[in-house]
């Protein structure tokens, strides 16, 4: 960047771009002299993050690019070109930059310091005004697009959790699958032996009795390591006793089901000790299939309450009309699709919802929205092992849901901005400031209301949602 003479004609050119329209050229001129001329060779930022604004900037010639970091890269919002004002405009509150801008070719800017604002004002009000109306444009601009991304940065992170979620059940069925091919495909020699036993159907019922006694009980899950080491050890000193081969893997699958050596005596004795081997090897076989069978039925399980709660939080069956709303649906549905980051940091979930809960009448993928950001800003903010608490309660005309996690708290100067659009206390690429100032408007557009309260090792929010 450096200083350069101004051109002859900057005047005629300014008359002429958007916001200076309809402005006296002694207005104009008086804006010209005071402000000082630049060039930002191509390659050179006109601003950056964390760099004070001082100036409103006239882009006269050339062009630049906005870019956010987000996630350690940069990523483009857009250009602008000339006739583009950016920087501080007359009334704005504005700081420090959050963006990159730079120039793609040589840029031509006018730059008038803030500190000329209120001589501004009293030179040309019209002016002023015009100015105010194109920052006003700005941020709803701004806004919009800035919101667009926050739901596409979220979506980004929604779906490497799911991703992540997915693929457990998913390998869990493609190993068990192979596991299964392996057991049917060593079937047909046991099968040979089953059909030259001599059993009658009486010993056959009675067999079948007790083998599916086992299966409708299901796996023992109670047992601790040394209980069910204890078992098995029992169960191959008596396969042993009875002469019967590869003891160990016919009581690995009997203790899964409590099959105990009581069991292989009953047996025993309904068989009258004929074909013991082959058919104690029928019952292991029936049993580990069941077990694998149950393990692909579990994950398939898993796999559609995933698929279940993606429709349920995006909506996407439905209109964009309001609906009639359980909020313990929706918040259940953001924890599904938050687990991954539960699981990863184990965090206690503690949840309090009444049978009774009057519904609200509300656009649920709005209100999702909702609990997506607010609960994701405590994951964050919460420890390994930390506490979040949701439970939910009717208050008068309206239904109240609190969040509250055990993390490091708000500090108080923070507090009071957390509502602002693009504050952030997150890191640059970690957070665009945008998720609580979206919060805050769904809530306002359903004339509810969000408090917050914080200190150490507690933060609360309460967000009341009107009933219908």
């Amino acid at each position: 960047m450096k200083q350069i003479d101004k051109p002859a004609d900057l005047l005629e050119r300014l008359r002429n771009f958007e916001g200076y329209k309809g402005i006296s050229d002694e207005s104009l001129s008086w804006l010209i002299s005071k402000s000082e001329y630049l060039l930002y060779p191509a390659g050179d930022l006109l601003f950056y993050p964390e760099k004070p604004t001082t100036s409103m900037q006239i882009i006269m010639e050339g062009e630049y690019i906005i870019e956010f970091e987000q996630g350690g890269e940069y990523r483009e919002f857009g250009t602008n070109e000339a006739g583009y004002t950016t920087g501080v405009l007359p009334f704005s509150r504005m700081q420090e930059s959050r963006a990159n801008g730079r120039a793609l070719q040589d840029t031509y800017v006018l730059e008038l310091h803030r500190d000329h604002f209120i001589e501004l004002v009293n030179v040309d009000y019209d002016l002023v005004q015009n100015l105010v109306a194109l920052m006003s444009n700005r941020i709803r601009n701004f806004t919009q697009m800035r919101t667009q991304n926050e739901k596409l940065l979220a979506l980004g992170k929604l779906s490497a959790g799911l991703a992540h979620e997915l693929n457990n059940p998913a390998s869990a069925m493609v190993r068990t699958a192979r596991e299964l091919h392996g057991k049917v495909h060593s079937t047909p020699e046991k099968f040979k032996a089953i059909m030259n036993m001599r059993v009658t159907p009486e010993q056959t019922d009675q067999v079948n009795d007790l083998l599916f006694a086992k299966v409708e009980a299901g796996i023992n899950e109670d047992l601790s390591v040394l209980e069910r080491s204890e078992i098995e050890d029992d169960l191959i000193d008596w396969l042993e006793d009875h002469g019967i081969d590869d003891g160990d893997d016919l009581a690995n699958t009997f203790a899964d089901y409590s099959l105990s050596t009581d069991d292989l005596e009953k047996i025993e004795g309904i068989i009258q000790g004929k074909d013991l081997p082959a058919i104690l090897w029928w019952l292991e076989s029936t049993l580990s299939l069941e077990t694998l069978i149950g393990e692909i039925r579990e994950a398939a399980d898993r796999i559609s309450n995933l698929v279940r709660s993606i429709k349920d939080y995006s909506h996407m069956d439905k209109s964009g009309a309001k609906d009639s709303i359980q909020v313990k649906e929706g918040i259940y549905s953001t924890l599904m699709i938050l687990k991954h980051k539960i699981k990863r940091k184990q965090v206690i979930l503690e949840k309090s919802f009444p049978e009774d809960l009057p519904t609200v009448k509300a656009h649920v993928n709005e209100l999702n929205q909702v609990w997506t950001n607010i609960i994701d800003n405590a994951l964050d903010a919460l420890p390994e092992k930390g506490t979040l608490s949701i439970r939910a309660e009717a208050v008068r005309q309206y239904v109240c849901v609190e969040i509250t996690d055990n993390g490091p708290g708000i500090p108080d100067e923070v507090l009071s901005r957390i509502y602002d659009p693009f504050f952030t206390t997150k890191g640059i690429g970690e957070g665009t400031g945008m998720g609580l100032d979206i919060t805050k408007r769904i809530v306002d557009r359903m004339k509810g209301r969000i408090e917050v309260e914080s200190e150490p090792g507690k933060t609360t929010f309460r967000i009341m949602i009107p009933t219908e």
